[in-house]
């Protein structure tokens, strides 16, 4: 009985020393250089607002541009309909900003992929034909996105929020 319970705690006492070898060993980087360290750095995002000029039907878009990334706000107040509001995530290439727009409407949690044009200091909207893809709708053909049926959002300084 005693080269038993000699045997059983020779046998935690290595498999505790194995474990603190291993956990302090995967904490030491192996390499010092600072982006591979897993350092957190604080990335600022360059903010621009936009918003159309007025009528009865208003569209806020907020974008947070990183540097692989975007992300943002984005409000529909239309006229005698239900207003949307919810959070882009997304990608720019060049011009064109591609996103999924999550927003709440009538009680119902949806997604959508949204586009946008942004030159100058203006942005629009593109329109074209969608299709309900693993639970969200996203554009049949990307390439034929008609920016010329929206309004126009002018660039406007950002309200403090």
């Amino acid at each position: 009985m005693r080269y038993l319970l000699l045997l059983l705690f020779t046998t935690a006492a290595v498999n505790v020393t194995s474990c603190r070898e291993t956990k302090q060993s995967a904490t030491t980087p192996a390499v010092t250089d600072s982006s591979q360290t897993g350092e957190m750095k604080i990335m600022i995002p360059n903010i621009y607002c936009y918003s159309t000029p007025g009528g009865k039907d208003s569209v806020y878009l907020k974008v947070e541009k990183f540097p692989n990334v975007v992300t943002g706000r984005l409000i529909y107040k239309l006229f005698e309909k239900d207003s949307n509001t919810g959070d882009i995530d997304g990608v720019l290439h060049g011009d064109t900003l591609i996103a999924d727009y999550k927003f709440l409407s009538e009680g119902v949690n949806s997604v959508r992929q949204i586009i946008f044009l942004i030159k100058d200091d203006t942005d629009r909207e593109g329109y074209g034909e969608m299709e309900e893809r693993n639970g969200k709708m996203v554009f049949k053909n990307l390439q034929e996105t008609d920016f010329k049926k929206s309004v126009p959002l002018n660039k406007i300084e950002c309200p403090i929020q």
